[in-house]
């Protein structure tokens, strides 16, 4: 695979685990942004958020949600999202890209689809 995978998550996020397996068992090369050493930017998530909209892209079942008390404020999914620029673990991880193509949470089946397609074009070379 040409296309390098970048992947945003935590090295402590089983999902985000299962997602670095996925690629390396496919031997494709990842690069992973640790969102504990580097919180996204606002380009980043957005390129996620124009594609699945702002809520997707936060985890309300996360421990730091309700530690904050956001089960409870019913901020709007853009408000929430802008707080998750400086609180990365309400992000529902992990948020996977390959080009200009974009996966939020578990996408087994949408990256296998990269994949394949990038095995096709390869094969067509």
């Amino acid at each position: 695979m040409t296309t390098n995978v970048q992947i945003f998550g935590f090295h402590d996020c089983q999902d985000t685990r299962k997602a670095l397996r996925f690629f390396a068992e496919r031997r494709v090369p990842v690069h992973l942004v640790d969102l504990a050493e580097r919180p996204a930017t606002r380009g980043e998530l957005r390129r996620f958020a124009e594609r699945f909209g702002a809520a997707a892209l936060i985890d309300p079942d996360r421990p730091r949600f309700r530690a904050l008390g956001l089960h409870v404020a019913g901020d709007s999914p853009e408000r929430l999202l802008a707080r998750a620029l400086d609180e990365p673990r309400l992000l529902r991880t992990p948020l996977v890209r390959c080009g200009g193509k974009v996966a939020v949470g578990l996408a087994q089946q949408a990256w296998q689809d990269w994949v394949d397609t990038e095995k096709q074009k390869s094969s067509a070379r």
